[in-house]
Protein backbone atom coordinates (compact mmCIF):
# COMPACT_ATOMS: atom_id res chain seq x y z
CA UNK A 1 0.00 0.00 0.00
CA UNK A 2 0.99 3.40 -0.46
CA UNK A 3 0.29 6.58 0.90
CA UNK A 4 -3.63 6.58 -0.99
CA UNK A 5 -6.38 5.37 1.60
CA UNK A 6 -8.03 2.74 0.14
CA UNK A 7 -11.43 1.70 1.58
CA UNK A 8 -13.43 -1.20 1.02
CA UNK A 9 -16.60 -0.85 2.93
CA UNK A 10 -17.97 2.05 5.61
CA UNK A 11 -21.29 0.78 7.52
CA UNK A 12 -22.75 -0.09 10.35
CA UNK A 13 -21.73 -3.19 11.15
CA UNK A 14 -24.15 -5.43 13.41
CA UNK A 15 -21.51 -8.29 14.17
CA UNK A 16 -19.07 -7.48 16.83
CA UNK A 17 -19.35 -7.86 20.48
CA UNK A 18 -22.58 -6.75 22.34
CA UNK A 19 -21.23 -4.11 23.85
CA UNK A 20 -19.55 -2.16 20.17
CA UNK A 21 -22.45 -3.46 18.25
CA UNK A 22 -25.19 -3.59 20.10
CA UNK A 23 -28.83 -2.38 18.34
CA UNK A 24 -27.06 0.43 17.01
CA UNK A 25 -24.40 -1.03 15.23
CA UNK A 26 -20.89 -0.04 14.78
CA UNK A 27 -19.42 2.39 12.34
CA UNK A 28 -16.97 0.24 10.66
CA UNK A 29 -14.77 1.60 8.32
CA UNK A 30 -12.91 -1.74 6.26
CA UNK A 31 -9.27 -0.32 4.94
CA UNK A 32 -7.48 -2.03 2.38
CA UNK A 33 -4.47 -4.05 3.23
CA UNK A 34 -2.90 -5.72 6.23
CA UNK A 35 0.80 -5.86 8.10
CA UNK A 36 0.13 -9.58 8.61
CA UNK A 37 -2.18 -11.41 6.03
CA UNK A 38 -2.44 -14.62 7.62
CA UNK A 39 -3.78 -17.42 5.19
CA UNK A 40 -6.88 -18.33 6.54
CA UNK A 41 -7.98 -14.98 6.49
CA UNK A 42 -11.72 -14.39 6.68
CA UNK A 43 -10.94 -10.74 5.02
CA UNK A 44 -8.84 -12.58 2.41
CA UNK A 45 -10.09 -9.68 -0.61
CA UNK A 46 -9.51 -6.45 1.14
CA UNK A 47 -5.99 -7.79 3.44
CA UNK A 48 -4.04 -7.98 0.17
CA UNK A 49 -5.41 -4.81 -0.76
CA UNK A 50 -6.89 -5.78 -3.61
CA UNK A 51 -10.23 -4.82 -3.20
CA UNK A 52 -10.96 -0.74 -2.25
CA UNK A 53 -11.55 2.41 -3.27
CA UNK A 54 -9.00 5.23 -3.41
CA UNK A 55 -10.08 8.36 -1.22
CA UNK A 56 -8.43 11.74 0.18
CA UNK A 57 -8.35 12.28 4.54
CA UNK A 58 -11.15 15.11 3.57
CA UNK A 59 -13.06 11.80 2.52
CA UNK A 60 -12.19 9.78 5.21
CA UNK A 61 -13.74 12.36 7.65
CA UNK A 62 -16.44 12.92 6.06
CA UNK A 63 -17.45 9.46 6.16
CA UNK A 64 -17.12 9.13 9.98
CA UNK A 65 -19.47 12.14 10.52
CA UNK A 66 -21.88 10.06 8.02
CA UNK A 67 -21.75 7.03 10.60
CA UNK A 68 -22.50 9.26 13.37
CA UNK A 69 -25.35 10.49 11.18
CA UNK A 70 -26.68 7.24 10.67
CA UNK A 71 -26.87 6.38 14.25
CA UNK A 72 -23.22 4.39 15.00
CA UNK A 73 -22.74 3.58 18.22
CA UNK A 74 -18.43 4.31 17.58
CA UNK A 75 -16.33 4.70 14.76
CA UNK A 76 -14.52 1.12 14.25
CA UNK A 77 -11.40 1.21 12.76
CA UNK A 78 -10.55 -2.05 10.95
CA UNK A 79 -7.17 -2.97 9.90
CA UNK A 80 -5.85 0.99 10.16
CA UNK A 81 -2.40 0.72 11.06
CA UNK A 82 -0.79 1.50 7.59
CA UNK A 83 -2.80 4.47 7.07
CA UNK A 84 -2.63 6.23 11.06
CA UNK A 85 -1.04 9.29 9.81
CA UNK A 86 -4.05 10.06 7.76
CA UNK A 87 -6.89 8.29 9.99
CA UNK A 88 -5.72 10.99 13.16
CA UNK A 89 -5.94 13.66 10.54
CA UNK A 90 -9.48 12.81 9.47
CA UNK A 91 -10.67 12.23 12.86
CA UNK A 92 -9.14 15.59 13.98
CA UNK A 93 -10.97 16.89 10.43
CA UNK A 94 -14.32 15.32 11.56
CA UNK A 95 -14.09 16.41 15.47
CA UNK A 96 -13.93 20.32 14.94
CA UNK A 97 -17.17 19.57 12.64
CA UNK A 98 -18.88 17.73 16.05
CA UNK A 99 -17.67 13.86 15.77
CA UNK A 100 -17.84 13.00 19.55
CA UNK A 101 -18.12 8.85 18.83
CA UNK A 102 -15.94 6.56 20.88
CA UNK A 103 -13.27 5.12 18.60
CA UNK A 104 -12.73 1.62 18.55
CA UNK A 105 -8.96 0.42 16.80
CA UNK A 106 -9.83 -2.89 15.68
CA UNK A 107 -6.45 -5.19 14.98
CA UNK A 108 -5.03 -7.93 14.39
CA UNK A 109 -2.57 -7.42 17.61
CA UNK A 110 0.82 -6.83 14.73
CA UNK A 111 1.23 -3.64 16.09
CA UNK A 112 4.93 -1.25 16.25
CA UNK A 113 4.81 0.75 19.77
CA UNK A 114 5.25 3.43 17.73
CA UNK A 115 2.39 3.26 15.70
CA UNK A 116 0.17 2.47 18.93
CA UNK A 117 1.67 5.76 20.71
CA UNK A 118 0.62 8.04 17.56
CA UNK A 119 -2.78 7.37 18.44
CA UNK A 120 -2.80 7.79 22.21
CA UNK A 121 -6.02 10.24 22.50
CA UNK A 122 -7.25 9.35 19.79
CA UNK A 123 -8.29 5.67 20.75
CA UNK A 124 -11.04 4.75 23.12
CA UNK A 125 -10.92 1.30 22.94
CA UNK A 126 -8.78 -0.91 21.26
CA UNK A 127 -10.30 -4.33 19.67
CA UNK A 128 -6.83 -6.47 19.07
CA UNK A 129 -6.29 -10.40 18.29
CA UNK A 130 -3.90 -12.21 20.23
CA UNK A 131 -3.67 -15.33 17.87
CA UNK A 132 -0.63 -17.12 18.61
CA UNK A 133 1.40 -17.79 21.94
CA UNK A 134 3.35 -20.67 19.61
CA UNK A 135 5.92 -19.18 17.38
CA UNK A 136 5.85 -22.05 14.82
CA UNK A 137 2.47 -21.55 14.36
CA UNK A 138 2.59 -17.77 13.60
CA UNK A 139 5.01 -18.83 11.36
CA UNK A 140 3.34 -21.33 9.75
CA UNK A 141 0.24 -19.56 8.96
CA UNK A 142 1.37 -15.84 8.89
CA UNK A 143 4.89 -16.18 8.01
CA UNK A 144 5.40 -13.93 11.53
CA UNK A 145 7.35 -15.91 13.89
CA UNK A 146 7.79 -12.91 16.37
CA UNK A 147 3.83 -12.55 16.29
CA UNK A 148 3.72 -13.85 20.17
CA UNK A 149 6.13 -10.87 21.14
CA UNK A 150 4.91 -8.06 19.03
CA UNK A 151 1.36 -8.59 20.64
CA UNK A 152 2.50 -9.18 23.74
CA UNK A 153 4.48 -5.55 23.77
CA UNK A 154 1.04 -3.71 21.39
CA UNK A 155 -1.18 -5.53 23.71
CA UNK A 156 0.32 -4.24 27.25
CA UNK A 157 0.74 -0.41 25.51
CA UNK A 158 -2.91 -0.63 24.64
CA UNK A 159 -3.75 -1.63 27.87
CA UNK A 160 -1.34 1.30 29.77
CA UNK A 161 -3.59 3.84 27.46
CA UNK A 162 -6.87 2.82 28.00
CA UNK A 163 -6.76 1.54 31.65
CA UNK A 164 -9.65 -0.65 32.95
CA UNK A 165 -13.20 -1.37 30.79
CA UNK A 166 -15.78 1.15 31.38
CA UNK A 167 -19.13 0.85 29.91
CA UNK A 168 -22.03 3.28 30.07
CA UNK A 169 -25.59 2.80 31.06
CA UNK A 170 -26.75 1.53 27.89
CA UNK A 171 -24.26 -1.27 28.11
CA UNK A 172 -21.69 -0.16 25.02
CA UNK A 173 -18.35 -0.09 25.86
CA UNK A 174 -16.32 3.85 26.33
CA UNK A 175 -13.14 2.97 27.31
CA UNK A 176 -10.72 0.19 27.39
CA UNK A 177 -9.07 -3.29 25.85
CA UNK A 178 -10.81 -6.43 24.80
CA UNK A 179 -8.79 -9.04 23.19
CA UNK A 180 -9.78 -11.40 20.82
CA UNK A 181 -9.05 -14.92 20.21
CA UNK A 182 -9.94 -16.87 17.22
CA UNK A 183 -9.68 -20.57 17.89
CA UNK A 184 -7.93 -22.42 14.95
CA UNK A 185 -9.43 -26.07 13.54
CA UNK A 186 -6.61 -28.52 15.44
CA UNK A 187 -4.90 -26.12 17.82
CA UNK A 188 -6.67 -25.84 21.26
CA UNK A 189 -3.60 -25.99 23.15
CA UNK A 190 -2.47 -22.88 21.64
CA UNK A 191 -5.68 -21.09 22.22
CA UNK A 192 -5.55 -22.50 26.17
CA UNK A 193 -1.89 -21.16 26.19
CA UNK A 194 -3.34 -17.48 24.94
CA UNK A 195 -6.06 -17.19 27.11
CA UNK A 196 -3.71 -17.85 30.25
CA UNK A 197 -1.06 -15.81 29.52
CA UNK A 198 -3.93 -12.98 29.02
CA UNK A 199 -5.70 -13.68 32.24
CA UNK A 200 -2.45 -14.12 34.51
CA UNK A 201 -0.97 -10.52 32.71
CA UNK A 202 -4.25 -8.48 32.79
CA UNK A 203 -6.87 -10.37 35.08
CA UNK A 204 -10.16 -8.13 35.53
CA UNK A 205 -8.48 -5.14 33.54
CA UNK A 206 -9.48 -6.16 29.78
CA UNK A 207 -11.88 -8.29 28.29
CA UNK A 208 -11.27 -11.89 26.42
CA UNK A 209 -13.79 -12.61 23.46
CA UNK A 210 -13.20 -16.53 23.03
CA UNK A 211 -14.09 -16.74 18.97
CA UNK A 212 -15.59 -20.60 17.50
CA UNK A 213 -16.13 -18.73 13.42
CA UNK A 214 -13.39 -19.88 11.79
CA UNK A 215 -14.28 -20.53 8.37
CA UNK A 216 -12.25 -21.71 5.68
CA UNK A 217 -13.06 -19.57 2.85
CA UNK A 218 -10.60 -21.40 0.21
CA UNK A 219 -8.49 -25.50 0.28
CA UNK A 220 -5.48 -25.67 1.42
CA UNK A 221 -2.82 -28.56 0.60
CA UNK A 222 0.31 -27.86 3.34
CA UNK A 223 -2.11 -26.73 6.17
CA UNK A 224 -4.30 -29.56 6.02
CA UNK A 225 -6.41 -29.33 9.37
CA UNK A 226 -7.28 -25.65 7.91
CA UNK A 227 -9.80 -26.94 5.89
CA UNK A 228 -12.66 -27.81 8.42
CA UNK A 229 -14.43 -25.49 11.13
CA UNK A 230 -14.03 -25.95 14.61
CA UNK A 231 -15.85 -28.83 16.31
CA UNK A 232 -18.18 -28.22 19.28
CA UNK A 233 -15.91 -30.16 21.23
CA UNK A 234 -12.70 -28.32 20.54
CA UNK A 235 -14.82 -24.97 21.33
CA UNK A 236 -15.99 -26.98 24.50
CA UNK A 237 -12.71 -27.20 25.73
CA UNK A 238 -11.13 -23.81 25.80
CA UNK A 239 -14.33 -22.72 27.03
CA UNK A 240 -13.86 -25.10 29.92
CA UNK A 241 -10.01 -23.63 30.17
CA UNK A 242 -11.35 -20.31 30.45
CA UNK A 243 -13.73 -21.25 33.32
CA UNK A 244 -11.04 -23.17 35.09
CA UNK A 245 -8.85 -20.38 34.58
CA UNK A 246 -11.47 -17.92 36.73
CA UNK A 247 -11.49 -15.66 33.24
CA UNK A 248 -15.10 -13.60 34.52
CA UNK A 249 -15.43 -10.49 31.73
CA UNK A 250 -15.22 -12.47 27.95
CA UNK A 251 -17.47 -12.80 25.59
CA UNK A 252 -18.12 -16.21 24.07
CA UNK A 253 -20.32 -17.21 20.47
CA UNK A 254 -23.12 -19.04 20.36
CA UNK A 255 -24.88 -20.88 17.31
CA UNK A 256 -24.12 -20.72 13.74
CA UNK A 257 -20.91 -18.20 13.44
CA UNK A 258 -18.60 -20.05 11.47
CA UNK A 259 -20.24 -19.11 8.18
CA UNK A 260 -19.41 -17.25 5.14
CA UNK A 261 -22.89 -15.20 5.96
CA UNK A 262 -20.82 -13.30 8.62
CA UNK A 263 -18.18 -12.12 6.33
CA UNK A 264 -18.99 -8.82 4.83
CA UNK A 265 -19.65 -8.01 1.49
CA UNK A 266 -16.68 -5.29 0.48
CA UNK A 267 -19.28 -3.94 -2.25
CA UNK A 268 -18.04 0.00 -1.42
CA UNK A 269 -20.71 0.50 1.41
CA UNK A 270 -20.53 4.23 2.26
CA UNK A 271 -17.19 4.93 0.43
CA UNK A 272 -17.88 6.97 -2.23
CA UNK A 273 -19.85 9.98 -1.42
CA UNK A 274 -23.52 10.11 -2.43
CA UNK A 275 -24.25 13.16 -4.45
CA UNK A 276 -28.48 13.93 -4.79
Amino acid sequence: MDSTIYLARAALHMWEEPCISGKKGSGAVFFSGCGLRCCFCQNHDIAIGSRGLPITVERLSEIFLELQEKGAANINLVTGAHYVPQIVQALDMAGEKGMDLPVVYNSSGYEKLETLKFLEGYVDVYLPDMKYMESELAQKFSHAAEYPETAKAAIGEMVRQTGKCEFGEDGYIRKGTIVRHLILPGHTRNSVKVLKYLHETYGDNIYISIMNQYTPVRTFDSCKELNRKITKREYEKVLDAAVDMGIKNGFIQEGETASESFIPDFDYEGVEKNIP
